[in-house]
């Protein structure tokens, strides 16, 4: 009987998925049902190319070092044999035994790991039942080789004591963590990770754990594991100093490196679905072109990052930004200088958000962070590290999905920045599409409106202050030195895209012979704080310097000057100096008698009234002393 050919075609695709060397139930040993049906649920419908070299390897007991772009699904290509392998343990682990271990350089990023996890065990039901807490908050322990029971370890959330408690009350038989955490609860003598019982160590983003200077704790750790483990390394690029960790930590292993190719057939170091482009642009022109992206891309981002160059850059932009970015964008910040709760709170806030969302950050998420449905990065100020360029635009275009990374350059030297990249093997074009215009116009609307705000708080002048200090420190470290140099800087139209008011006192402009006011009128001592406690203090400080009158060198002082204009020519940059730490020792009395309550500000004037008396009951004394009349 001859078959119909719906029939003929549904055979055929079997017999194609059977042959696809990318289909997960191609691999030897097979995977468990509930894995497959988890990586159906997640809508991976094959495997992808990391995924396929790694997964068999890692199963087969050889030790990986896998090198793949950025988005590539490496998360998975670790996780599915670190979970076969604990499941197909012959004999259960006994309590607070470690059965493996995986170290990430972030909070976020092992966070991160740890939630795809949970999703994968979802599908598994003993882990299941053993993740979902008792009435008294007790995890079940799992009673059989056959449950991986997870602790995920972050510094700054909770502490070292506390992650023990659980750890004791639980016995995880998988830790995630950052390396220093990780290294406190191995120290403990109640966690063991014998030969007999330890099967695996994950190192995730091992160049950036190095790069962050974990190489002394990674040592450490590596101490404290057996040497006959499987070892797994993944990274999107694989540096020198990851192979010193490799010589030291791996036995024999094998070398995965996933490249993409471009269209000439050169190796590129992202995904095919990421378009990387640039778009040259003065400093006041940076934002406005921002705005046109922004209202141009069709159609609009769900998810953007914009990237800065220092934490104090992003606390003063987010002030500015919610006044000029269109009212359909929710903004969100993220750096490493905020508190650990604040971080996981905003970057949960972020992953979660259903409306159109900016992510206003720094290089802290520039890597290893798994953020669905990321559209679009925008690059407001180039990495310092060259290498970081590549991990920024790789937020967006991951597991397939189309993405639009921009970098804004300005117009001369930084266009050398261009054929840099491309000699890195990261090419970037001009941004063709959306058309992005910006005329000089629009530059003197965004800055007015970014100084009327920053005109109705001092607050936001202060913050403004310190972030553009911060971001000409950073310019001047840039690797990449003689393509970013500050003597190449337009400090006027830096001022002007920063909405400030007053260029800020730093060595880098003493000979810069510009208006240091950039054309605003500003009386200083009229201008105010929004919050009226602040206010007060401010202008009773001022009051005080005021009643001070201005700086009298003492006695002592000038004696000292007199006695250098015999030997030194330097005398007067000295009383400059002499003067300058005068007012800081004044002023910082000053903000210590601010924050003094009535009762201490009057126990202090009772002392020093004491300490007046001493003084002079001490010169009485001396001159009764020192004249006794001439000898007869």
């Amino acid at each position: 009987m001859e078959l119909s050919t719906e029939k003929k075609q549904k055979l055929n695709e079997k017999e194609r998925e059977k042959n696809d060397p990318r289909a997960w139930d191609a691999l030897t040993p097979p995977l468990a049902q509930w894995i497959l049906d988890a990586i159906a649920a997640m809508g991976f419908s094959r495997m992808t190319p990391v995924q396929a070299s790694c997964i068999p390897l890692f199963l087969k007991n050889k030790d990986v070092v896998v090198e793949a772009v950025t988005g590539s699904g490496k998360t998975l290509a670790f996780l599915i044999p670190v979970v076969e392998k604990l499941l197909r343990l012959e004999e259960p682990l006994k309590k607070h035994h470690v059965g493996a271990i995986i170290v990430s350089p972030t909070r976020e990023l092992a966070t991160q790991i740890h939630s795809v996890l949970r999703s994968l065990l979802a599908f598994h039901e003993p882990s299941a039942d053993a993740l979902n807490p008792s009435e008294d908050g007790e995890t079940k322990r799992p009673i059989s080789s056959n449950t991986v029971l997870p602790q995920l370890l972050l510094g700054g959330t909770t502490t070292p004591a506390q992650d023990l408690s659980r750890f004791l009350k639980n016995s995880p038989n998988l830790l995630i963590s950052t390396p220093g955490r990780l290294l406190e609860l191995l120290s403990s003598p109640h966690v063991h990770c014998p030969q007999s019982s330890f099967e695996v160590l994950v190192l995730d983003e091992a160049d950036r754990l190095l790069d962050l200077g974990f190489k002394d704790d990674l040592q450490r750790i590596l101490g404290r594991l057996p040497k006959q483990r499987r070892t797994g390394l993944f990274s999107a690029s694989v540096s020198e100093a990851v192979g010193e960790i490799v010589r030291v930590g791996l036995r024999n292993p094998v070398k995965i490196a996933v490249k993409v190719k471009s269209a000439s057939g050169d190796d590129k170091r992202t995904p095919a679905s990421l378009q990387m482009t640039y778009l040259l642009t003065p400093p006041s022109h940076k934002f406005p072109a921002l705005l046109s992206l922004l209202s141009n891309l069709d159609p609009t981002p769900q998810k953007s990052i914009m990237y800065l160059s220092t934490c104090a850059a992003v606390d003063y932009f987010q002030h500015i930004l919610i006044a000029i970015l269109p009212k359909q964008f929710s903004l969100i910040t993220l750096h490493g200088k905020h508190p650990p709760n604040v971080r996981q709170r905003n970057f949960s806030k972020y992953v979660t958000a259903v409306s159109p969302t900016i992510l206003l950050t720094t290089d802290v998420a520039a890597r290893g962070l798994d953020i669905p449905q990321v559209d679009l990065v925008v690059q407001i100020d180039p990495p310092s590290d060259p290498k970081v360029f590549l991990h920024r635009c790789g937020r967006a275009g991951r597991a397939g999905r189309k993405g639009l990374s921009v970098i804004f350059l300005q117009p001369g030297r930084e266009e050398d920045y261009i054929p840099f990249l491309g000699v890195r093997k990261t090419p970037i074009e001009p941004l063709k599409r959306p058309a992005v215009t910006t005329t000089d116009k629009d530059a003197e609307l965004v800055t007015a409106k970014i100084r009327k705000e920053v005109l109705a708080d001092r607050a936001l002048y202060d913050k403004g202050q310190r972030a553009f200090v911060s971001w000409v420190k950073a310019y001047s470290k840039h690797q990449a030195s003689s393509i970013f140099r500050v003597t190449d800087l337009d400090w006027t139209d830096l001022g002007r895209a920063w909405g400030l008011v007053r260029l800020p006192k730093m060595p880098e402009l003493k000979k810069w012979e510009g208006d240091k006011t950039l054309g605003v009128q500003l009386d200083m001592t009229e201008y105010a704080y929004k919050d009226k406690a602040r206010e007060k203090a401010r202008r009773v400080a001022m009051e005080e310097e005021k009643l001070k009158g201005p700086y009298v060198p003492s006695a002592e002082v000038l004696k000292k000057r007199k006695e250098r204009e015999a030997w030194s020519q330097k005398h007067d940059q000295q009383d400059v100096k002499e003067e300058r730490r005068e007012k800081k020792r004044r002023k910082r009395e000053a903000e210590r008698l601010e924050n003094m309550t009535e009762e201490e500000k009057k126990k202090e004037a009772d002392v020093q009234a004491l300490i007046e008396q001493v003084k002079r009951e001490n010169l009485e004394a001396a001159a009764v002393e020192v004249w006794n009349g001439f000898d007869e």
